[in-house]
Parts: C-alpha cells; sequence; structure tokens
C-alpha cells in the first residue's frame, strides 16, 4: 500500500531535535525557524515536556470522557490564567480544524441563526464546515459549497457593518493573524470595530489562534493587542508541542447540554499532560517577553531590506514578502545554509520558530539571508 499523495514533501527525514536544531538522518544540521507549522512552541525535546510526558505515559496514556480526568481541569486553569480568560469555559479536542467547526456550532445553537461572516484569503481548516469558512475554491469539494458562508474583504468595517445589519449571522470568524495568507494582521481599529458592530447586532465573534496564539505574538492571542475579547477563542498547533490537541475557549454565557458537542480522543491524558508542560515553560521562561523582544530584534534587523517588498507581522510570526528576482529564496536558505522556513506561495516566506528561538540563531539567520540577497 502506497500513502495517498497530498503533500508536497522536501526529500530531507529529520530524526532528532534539540531546541531549534534538527538532524536528518544522514546528521546533516539544521536550523528550524519553522517549527513544523508554528507547532514546536518551546523547542523540540524540551527536558520538562519529554519529562512530563514520560512520567503521564508511564502511569497511564489514555481513557475517553466518560470518566473523570483531572488533567483537563489542571490545563483549564493555567490555559484561564494565562490567556486572561479565566471566567471562560474549556472544550478540548484533537485539531484546529475541529476546534473551528465546534466553535460555529456553538455559535449557531446559541444565536439561532445560520450564517458566518468570514474574510478573503480565510484559512480556517479543511473540514467540511472549517473549509466553508476558508477562502480556497480549491480545497472545496461540492459537498462543502454553502450559501450560509460570506466572504467579506479583511480590513472593510463598511462591507461587515452590512451584512451584519441583516443580522441573520450566528458568527464572525476571524484569525488572529492570517497566516497561510502571507502574515496579514488585521488593525487594531478594524477588530475594535468588529467587537462594536458583533455586540450591535447580537452576533458572536470567533477569534481562530490556532496559528497566531499560544503567545507567538508577544501576547497570548494575536487579538489581544487590539484590547478585544472574543466569544469564542479556537487553539491548536503550538498548545501541546507537538502531541495533537485542539481547543475551544468559550463565553460563560454561551451554555451547552449533555451531548451537544463530543469526542473521542480530545483532552486526553498525554494530550494534557503536553500542553500542561507547554505552559509551565512559556511561564518560567517568560516566553512571550522573549517573543516579543526577538521580533522587535528581527523587525529592526530586516525592515526595508533591499530583497523585501514587506515586512509583516508580530513578535515571532513574521513574513517576509520577497521581490520576484528573489523567488527561490527560500529553497537557497535550506539547500545552502541549511535553514528550515515556511511559505506562502512563492512570494512569502514565514517565520515561525520555537518561542526560545535562541538570540545567537536568529543572528545566524539573518547573516544568511543577507549573505544570499546582495
Amino acid at each position: 500500500m502506497d500513502l495517498f499523495n497530498v503533500y508536497k514533501r522536501w526529500d530531507i527525514e529529520p530524526v532528532r531535535g534539540s531546541g531549534s536544531t534538527l538532524w536528518d538522518a544522514a546528521g546533516q544540521e539544521y536550523l528550524d525557524l519553522y517549527g513544523g507549522h508554528a507547532v514546536i512552541s518551546i523547542g523540540h525535546s524540551h527536558p520538562h515536556y519529554v519529562e512530563a510526558i514520560s512520567k503521564q505515559i508511564a502511569k497511564l496514556g489514555f481513557y475517553s470522557n466518560a470518566v473523570q480526568n483531572s488533567l483537563q481541569d489542571t490545563l483549564a486553569q493555567k490555559l484561564g490564567v494565562i490567556s486572561e480568560y479565566p471566567d471562560y469555559h474549556l472544550f478540548l479536542c484533537n485539531s484546529g480544524a475541529e476546534a473551528n467547526e465546534n466553535a460555529l456550532k456553538l455559535a449557531s445553537f446559541h444565536t439561532g441563526r445560520a450564517k458566518v461572516l468570514a474574510f478573503g484569503a480565510a484559512f480556517h481548516g479543511r473540514t467540511s464546515g472549517a473549509v466553508s469558512v476558508t477562502d480556497n475554491p480549491k480545497i472545496r469539494a461540492p459537498f462543502n459549497e454553502t450559501d450560509k458562508v460570506t466572504f467579506v474583504p479583511l480590513g472593510d468595517l463598511e462591507a461587515v457593518k452590512k451584512e451584519l445589519d441583516t443580522q441573520a449571522y450566528a458568527a464572525v470568524i476571524i484569525e488572529g493573524i492570517q497566516g497561510v495568507a502571507g502574515i496579514r494582521v488585521p488593525d487594531d481599529s478594524f477588530l475594535k470595530g468588529l467587537r462594536a458592530l458583533c455586540d450591535q447586532t447580537g452576533t458572536l465573534l470567533v477569534a481562530d489562534e490556532i496559528q497566531s496564539g499560544c503567545g507567538r505574538t508577544g501576547k497570548f492571542f494575536a487579538h489581544q493587542h487590539a484590547g478585544v475579547k472574543a466569544d469564542l477563542i479556537t487553539m491548536a498547533k503550538g498548545l501541546a508541542g507537538g502531541i495533537p490537541i485542539g481547543a475551544v475557549l468559550i463565553n460563560p454565557v454561551i451554555q451547552a447540554s449533555y451531548g451537544l458537542l463530543g469526542t473521542t480522543f480530545g483532552g486526553n491524558h498525554i494530550a494534557c499532560a503536553a500542553a500542561i508542560a507547554v505552559l509551565e515553560v512559556m511561564e518560567q521562561e517568560k516566553l512571550m517577553a522573549h517573543a516579543t523582544k526577538l521580533g522587535e530584534w528581527f523587525e529592526q534587523q530586516l525592515k526595508g531590506d533591499p530583497a523585501l517588498v514587506e515586512y509583516r507581522g508580530r513578535g515571532l510570526m513574521i513574513g517576509l514578502e520577497i521581490k520576484p528576482e528573489f523567488v527561490g529564496l527560500r529553497d537557497r536558505l535550506l539547500k545552502e545554509k541549511h535553514i528550515f522556513t515556511g511559505a506562502s506561495g512563492e512570494r512569502v516566506i514565514r517565520l515561525l520558530p520555537a518561542l526560545n528561538l535562541p538570540e545567537e540563531s536568529a543572528r545566524k539567520f539573518v547573516e544568511a539571508w543577507k549573505d544570499l540577497t546582495k
């Protein structure tokens, strides 16, 4: 049997990692500034993380949500404090797409409405409901097409107002920072206006923080830079450092009945132990402050660089839009300098490193960049 061929993969197999360093099967060392797509939030094989998972799996790896699991309560309390949403409820699942599915379902149940407003170039996942609010027709099957989703341009508050005035919308869903679209940051004023329009029309605001959350931008959630609160916040990726997990933070005004949401594997013992360890490392090592400081350093070094059209992002969620003559730079960084980065098409290089990326590693990247673009 062959694997279903849906991934475009580099001809490299990482077999070992430590911090922000990877080694492949041939022994080649790489600087990892991609983190498996913003997942490796505290670096590879962090000792506290390894210890927490090892201890837990030696005791109990899994049982379903048919029984009590105090690890879920511990995670909920820690997440409430560090996120500054202590009064919200927590639902645990397995992935970002699943988190978005459940958030939109809750919004529809709560409001009794059927429609969702989303934004141009948005990416919220590939499962049925999540892909319906993803602005990419290439990955939506005919089965996923619906007249219950409307897309408006990101940043166009008048377009939002026109739609929400119909009071037909259960929710507006927006990424804290658009990741797949190439690190597009919503203006703080736009997010404040969006929050006000949702309040006026009884529409719930869903903040997709799957890529931009967990401290990546210097605040726990990217939307918090604007000083607004969302009604539902979705998480995944960096929350458990590589163990599959998804989460929905839920405004306490939203209620649920038994059986409304459910999952077999969500919130299992290993996933919770991993997420608790990630949050503990974030607090102990002050990683949000580090992400802010290092992000500012990257911006000072690269903003206005002659190879760039634009520097975008916050903290350690960075998009580098390159000029046409530098297409292929990501390939060269990997093949010649052994540095992994992300991409949004050919023209945007994404940096999504571990939040404890050492300053000397950041300097190594900038030096390699300048060497290849001179």
